[in-house]
């Protein structure tokens, strides 16, 4: 067969997203230019690649065996321009990253710090759910994978390099608002918002109640923390959310954060990578940057640019 590197790329990508029309957007084409190539590569083949059943797309034999062949070449094209970099000493080249939703509210404050010092990466950032993201680092498709609850079931290496506190919040005009030391008794009679089933805060916070004897009867479940929050601002209940999350509203007054015993939940954010990856120099550097640095820029707040902010004023550190 004749394959060309472009051809490759292509497949891959439309194997990973399922989607011709994805996979176009990801490489900045047409999806026609995508259509005929994948034609000229079955035509090589001299099979299907892909069959459709509805309106979705699938893997045919031959095509998975394509999948793993252009991911096998791919990836070790990637490892042969990272060891380049490494011998020349240069961090620059891709960063892939991909992250659970939560993190979305702290990665591109890291990044843009990261990218303030060393301008020539060039860095995608996925943020989706949970399952999505172990499925990712199953199949070794990024550096690094952001998550706060690591999979068991996986051969992993996690570096923990940011405090997650998890806490209540609930409207500012709530009658808790104000009190001390509320029971988790008292908490479970309240109309309680939460994430859906897999979610590492629901996970967290079902074991704190399930240790106490006590279960949450959920009001509502929602997809993500973004919707648990409006649903607070509306009054419609309570929840349990990174405080990461919440620096806007907190600002704001939009919402506020009780004082329930049990909380907050001290929990971490990791970088995990499987256990025999080898990194690059780009990978190899950020996790160092957010092992040293992710705690301050965070509490310095937006324009932290690491130990200096843009203005050259030092960030906080205690």
């Amino acid at each position: 067969m004749h394959l060309t590197l472009q051809q490759m790329r292509l497949f891959e990508a439309v194997a990973r997203h399922r989607s011709f029309t994805r996979a176009a957007e990801e490489l900045c084409l047409t999806q026609p230019a995508v259509s005929i190539q994948i034609k000229r590569l079955e035509e090589n083949a001299g099979l299907p690649l892909f069959e459709q059943v509805g309106r979705r797309i699938f893997l045919t034999a031959a095509g998975r065996e394509m999948h793993a062949a252009c991911r096998d070449v791919l990836a070790r094209l990637s490892d042969l321009a990272g060891a380049i970099d490494d011998l020349q000493g240069r961090v620059r080249g891709p960063l892939h990253l991909s992250a659970v939703t939560t993190a979305k509210y702290f990665m591109p404050h890291l990044l843009g710090a990261f990218l303030h010092k060393h301008p020539e990466v060039e860095p995608r950032l996925i943020v989706t759910n949970r399952e999505r993201v172990i499925l990712r680092l199953s199949e070794n498709q990024d550096d690094l994978v952001i998550m706060g609850q690591v999979p068991e079931q996986l051969g992993v290496q996690a570096h923990p390099f940011l405090e997650n506190l998890l806490v209540v919040v609930a409207h500012p005009e709530h009658p808790l608002v104000g009190q001390r030391a509320i029971a988790l008794e008292r908490v479970c009679r309240e109309r309680f918002l939460v994430r859906e089933s897999g979610s590492g805060t629901r996970g967290a916070v079902d074991r704190l109640f399930a240790g106490r004897g006590l279960q949450v009867d959920p009001y509502m479940e929602l997809g993500s923390s973004e919707a648990i929050k409006q649903a607070v601002m509306a009054g419609l209940g309570l929840s349990v959310l990174s405080l990461h999350s919440l620096r806007l509203e907190l600002a704001c007054a939009h919402v506020a954060v009780l004082d329930v015993e049990g909380f907050p939940l001290r929990r971490r954010w990791y970088a995990v990578h499987p256990r025999t990856k080898r990194l690059s120099l780009v990978a190899r550097t950020f996790l160092g940057f957010i092992l040293q640095e992710a705690e301050g820029i965070l509490r310095a707040g937006p324009g932290a640019t690491g130990p200096e902010t843009h203005a050259g004023r030092p960030a906080a550190t205690g």
